[in-house]
């Protein structure tokens, strides 16, 4: 059994890459960009436990991608890097960021092959231009570029960890803690991914794939003789509104049972439980907000939304041009990209009784293609 644990660092808020979606849910082909670069570390097998961090809004969506151990990162990489440590109990650790994407199989065995030489063995690129420091030319010959991964010896970087002081790296962090810190040359193709130009550097990035994803949302809500109706956002004139534990937009709530199904990521009721307070009364729309949100930031483009109204009364008929732009704008996409459809059910059924509304939901979504960028 390997003595070995890899921790990748994937918590970050992608503050510096100007995007709406994160960049460790870049799809490279099918897979989003933290899963790609575990895998490729996977298939060298020399690790017993692969860790990753997560932020907390993304660690139970990561959970349905693969089975690695997840752990919540913290406020800044040190913190994240603290809270791994925590389930690491092997020798040497290994640790990288998921933004150093295209880290070759022959430089990962190698630095996996210096274990033991040192308390931390760091990857290291030399400077070819002029460097100027506070007005002063200075000798590039001393300069380094630190790279990750970088391996260490578990206890000594635990050790070093318990410091107050913020550092950028783990060798740092070990020498100012006593430890012993050896360079290995690094390797110029593993280039880290901070902003959007980067990804034009790696050359083992594919495209995401073209697939177009669907999905299917259902919802009912009978009819209450207290407050206001409404419908795909929008309000119905009606004597009655609907029993449920938020406005009770039947039409919303199938959407987002479509979203969520066409991304993988549940449904309405694992997000937002009926149970919770926080929900009583709430717009449905801030809902459906919260959950485009969520698609853009995990790397999904919203293509087209198609709604099925069953409804014996009331007549919505009048209501379905304000009913897709109201949708079309929160979802992002064109109007007519949001089709609305009324039917009855010829007096059949709850719902033909007059006992209140049924609503089919379907959606298309595909991956944000970063390549046009």
């Amino acid at each position: 059994m390997s003595n070995l644990t890899l921790i990748l660092l994937a918590a970050g808020s992608s503050s510096r890459f100007e995007l709406d979606v994160k960049k460790q849910w870049l799809r490279i082909a099918e897979q989003p960009l933290w899963q790609f670069v575990a895998k490729r570390c996977e298939n060298i097998g020399h690790f017993e436990k692969i860790i990753i961090t997560s932020s907390q809004e993304d660690i139970e969506f990561m959970k349905s991608h693969a089975d690695y151990t997840f752990v919540t990162g913290g406020s800044s990489r040190q913190q994240s890097l603290k809270n791994s440590l925590k389930h690491v109990d092997t020798e040497y650790v290994l640790v990288s960021d998921i933004a150093r994407a295209c880290i070759s199989e022959a430089f990962l065995k190698k630095i996996i092959s210096c274990v033991g030489i040192s308390d931390c063995v760091v990857p290291y690129l030399g400077v070819s231009d002029t460097i100027v420091y506070d007005g002063k030319t200075i000798d590039r010959e001393r300069v380094k570029r630190v790279q990750t991964p970088q391996l260490s010896r578990t206890s000594a970087l635990k050790s070093a960890l318990l410091q107050q002081e913020e550092f950028t790296d783990e060798s740092s962090a070990i020498v100012a803690n006593g430890g012993s810190r050896e360079f290995i040359l690094g390797e110029e193709t593993s280039h880290k991914i901070t902003k959007i130009t980067d990804l034009k550097e790696l050359s083992c990035l594919k495209p995401p794939s073209n697939d177009t994803l669907s999905g299917t949302g259902f919802d009912v809500h009978a009819f209450d003789d207290k407050g206001e109706m409404y419908l795909g956002g929008v309000k119905i004139e009606s004597e009655y509104g609907f029993k449920a534990h938020s406005d009770g937009d039947v039409a919303i709530h199938a959407l987002i049972d479509a979203l969520l199904g066409a991304a993988g990521m549940g449904d309405i009721g694992m997000m937002f439980p009926d149970n919770d307070e926080n929900y009583k009364g709430i717009d449905s729309k801030e809902l459906l907000h919260v959950v485009v949100r969520k698609l853009r930031n995990f790397g999904f483009v919203i293509i087209n939304v198609d709604l099925t109204i069953a409804a014996q009364k009331p007549r919505i008929g009048e209501y379905k041009i304000k009913m897709r732009r109201t949708l079309s704008a929160i979802l992002n996409i064109e109007s007519q990209r949001v089709n609305i459809k009324a039917t009855t059910t010829e007096k059949l059924g709850f719902i033909g009784r007059g006992e209140g509304v049924g609503v089919i939901a379907n959606v298309n979504l595909k991956y944000f293609d970063w390549t046009k960028i």
